[in-house]
């Protein structure tokens, strides 16, 4: 596929789970798309790729759920063990395929739509012209270099964006690294379906299925300690494991099959558009991960900003206020930004706090909400509004009078 002697209509740098879709639903609509990425598919990245149920349903929707969940099995239950008590809910099925399986069917589905993909292409500049994004500059592996141009170059090339770091867009909401996570496939650790998740003091760590009857075991600890235990990841890894007895135990007839990965991440908004660029997934948005939520977010994030480049393209809207519309959308997602900011600062949670999370505990309907929170199904303004709580308490508060009458 050529671009033309006017170029491509859009240039997607980055072909994982925000860029292969983004080209993807572009293609399918009958524009002219080019993807690269310097990577070349299968291969990994950093990340623990849970996809929760607004993820499972994005990849129905586009009908890749099939293929990008074969072999991996089902969760269907999310359990959050605070200690004193613990939330068991069920927020919808969610999947968690490795991203040598994953990626690659993005990738593969944005080629059948039409879109060019080229690997283990590296782009070495952004071309600005008279303050208006034109196209990209790279090479392939070994190749001369080749200069593409698009009336819209889209950066879906992660945290470290190229396309971000040239057009510098605003940052807002910012806040620093708060949680140093840390990662390890187990065998012999069966789930039975479940997301598992553990808070304890300064400590939290978390485990789900993935393919070939492994476990992802992520772990963490605030970023202040970052210096302290990177002498001893391993050592500092298995304590906090060791701080759910139960969950210990179970470990002790596990095997780890992989080295320990991690990372810490800065949580921040970028401003997602200006003159022929657009920014999708952690290129212009980005948050810690202790909620899991990257990969939905792509996924969003791909839908509205290929929906606003259709219609720009197509002549339906002017392509600042379709955009315009994409980035209000995209921040709708500011309380569950708070949230996991809350979350993985891993600080004591407030005593009104721990009293609702008590009541969620003892009540179904309750319990299998906050997971939807969780999972990124539910806002967290929604399940927080004093109309919710107040309900939580107040169903509390009859159940203890009924258990009362009930005594002998």
């Amino acid at each position: 596929m050529s671009g033309g002697p006017d170029g491509y209509d859009a240039i997607v740098v980055g072909a994982r789970c925000a860029g292969s879709p983004t080209a993807m639903l572009l293609a399918r609509t009958g524009h002219e798309v080019l993807v690269v990425d310097r990577a070349s598919f299968p291969s990994d990245t950093l990340s623990t790729h849970l996809v929760h149920a607004p993820g499972v349903a994005a990849l129905r929707r586009w009908g890749l759920l099939d293929r990008a969940v074969a072999g991996c099995p089902p969760i269907e239950a999310y359990a959050f063990d605070f200690g004193p008590f613990t939330i068991t809910g069920r927020p919808g099925t969610a999947y968690a395929p490795r991203r040598t399986v994953l990626d690659t069917v993005l990738v593969e589905a944005a080629a059948a739509a039409g879109a060019e993909v080229r690997e283990r292409f590296t782009v070495s500049e952004i071309l600005v012209e008279d303050g208006r994004v034109t196209g990209i500059r790279g090479h392939g592996k070994g190749g001369r270099t080749v200069t593409e141009r698009a009336a819209a170059v889209v950066g879906a090339d992660g945290l470290h964006s190229l396309v971000a770091r040239t057009v510098r867009p605003e940052q807002y909401h910012e806040k620093p690294q708060l949680l140093c996570g840390y990662y390890a496939y187990w065998s012999g650790l069966p789930m039975d379906g479940r997301f598992e998740s553990y808070d304890r003091t300064d400590r939290a760590f978390a485990a789900w299925p993935t393919n070939d009857d492994l476990t992802l075991v992520i772990a963490g600890w605030p970023f202040r300690e970052l210096a302290a235990n990177r002498g001893d990841v391993e050592g500092n890894y298995l304590a906090t494991l060791a701080t759910a007895p139960a969950f210990a135990d179970r470990l002790r007839t596990a095997r780890r099959e992989t080295r320990i990965a991690g990372t810490a991440v800065p949580n921040f908004f970028r401003t997602p558009y200006g003159p022929g660029w657009a920014l999708v997934g952690d290129a212009g948005y980005n948050k810690d991960f202790i909620t899991a939520q990257g990969i939905q977010d792509a996924f969003r994030d791909a839908e509205l900003c290929a929906t606003a480049l259709h219609d720009s393209f197509s002549g339906a809207r002017a392509f600042d206020a379709a955009m315009h519309d994409y980035r209000s959308a995209r921040d709708e997602a500011l309380p569950m930004y708070e949230f996991t900011a809350e979350l993985a600062s891993l600080e004591p949670a407030p005593p009104e706090l721990q009293q609702l999370l008590s009541a969620v505990s003892c009540d179904q309907e309750a319990m299998d909400g906050f997971a939807r929170v969780v999972a990124g199904v539910t806002s967290p303004a929604e399940f927080f509004s004093d109309e919710n709580v107040g309900r939580i308490l107040d169903d509390q508060r009859m159940q203890r009078r009924t258990d009362l009458t009930r005594r002998p």
